[in-house]
């Protein structure tokens, strides 16, 4: 019997240089609707500037392929660039979307901000999406894994023969991301691996960031099949000794930069912190939050 091949919708992909992350428009070629996955607001930590760059740019792309805008999804609250998910509802009217967990760590970091004024109900995205849940782009189902390990609420979006694996496994020189987050695991990331390299050999897997190895040029689709293959970080291991590898790599890793700044403005879905009494807006971290991290 001939198996049925899913569609395969039409990926755009968009790299932002600052944080070496991915943006994609994923839209169905059949009905010209689509969804925008992981957008970028661009932030200059050093000045404390807002720009809307790297989101115009999708919605340019948008206009110019007659694209009609269904969804913004986030596939985890990011912790290296401000989300321009609200933005671009503002913008389009589409409905948003995140995994269910993200209240997880709306709790979570609620205490490590010390913000008892954050919801921690996920009522900042109109859609919190469980492990299994389907909804359409035009006339391509998409469905949702749920993939923790890099944070406690991270999933990835199948739509039609496309997963949207955001920071579970990089380019295969890449390897896989870190677990070392508060809420990361990587005994999680392993079983999130796992489940990704179960789906059909020939599935396009779009990554969440390119760090661009040895200096190469920049690179975001692979295959599962190329994946299980050649993965630095995969190919050739056990969960044990993945574990092992992971947790020793990620002692010595650095926070990313803007991960305070980030996540208090990506907890509420990309929406900016409210004005103050003169008109300018204020984002604020606690010190000594991250005792362990290296520096």
């Amino acid at each position: 019997m001939t198996r049925r091949l899913p569609p395969s919708p039409t990926v755009k992909a968009f790299y932002d240089e600052r944080t070496s992350s991915l943006q994609y428009v994923v839209s169905d070629p059949a009905t010209n609707v689509c969804a925008i996955i992981d957008p970028v607001l661009d932030f200059d930590e050093k000045s404390g500037s807002i720009a809307t760059r790297s989101a115009d740019a999708i919605l340019a792309h948008v206009t110019d392929s007659r694209l009609k805008v269904a969804w913004i999804l986030d596939t985890h609250p990011h912790a290296d660039h401000l989300s321009a998910t609200h933005y671009l509802k503002e913008r389009t009217g589409a409905l948003t979307g995140i995994g269910a967990r993200v209240v997880d760590v709306q709790k979570l970091w609620q205490v490590i901000y010390g913000w008892p004024e954050l919801a921690t109900d996920g009522s900042q995205w109109d859609r919190l999406f469980a492990p299994g849940n389907h909804f359409l782009i035009g006339s391509i189902e998409a469905s949702v894994m749920f993939s923790p390990g890099h944070t406690l609420a991270s999933v990835t979006y199948r739509v039609g023969d496309a997963a949207f694996i955001h920071d579970t496994l990089f380019m295969p020189d890449g390897g896989t991301a870190r677990a070392d987050f508060p809420g990361g695991s990587a005994k999680a990331l392993w079983a999130s691996i796992q489940a990704i390299l179960a789906l059909p050999d020939e599935t396009r897997l779009f990554t969440g960031h390119d760090y661009q190895p040895g200096g190469r040029e920049v690179r975001w689709e692979s295959s599962v099949s190329l994946q299980k293959r050649t993965n630095a970080h995969v190919t050739g291991k056990d969960e044990a000794a993945f574990i092992a590898a992971r947790e020793a790599r990620d002692r010595l890793l650095p926070m990313p930069k803007l991960i305070l700044h980030a996540l208090q403005v990506n907890l509420q879905a990309g929406r900016l912190p409210a004005p103050a009494a003169n008109g300018r807006r204020y984002l604020r971290f606690p010190l000594n939050a991250l005792p362990d991290a290296a520096w």
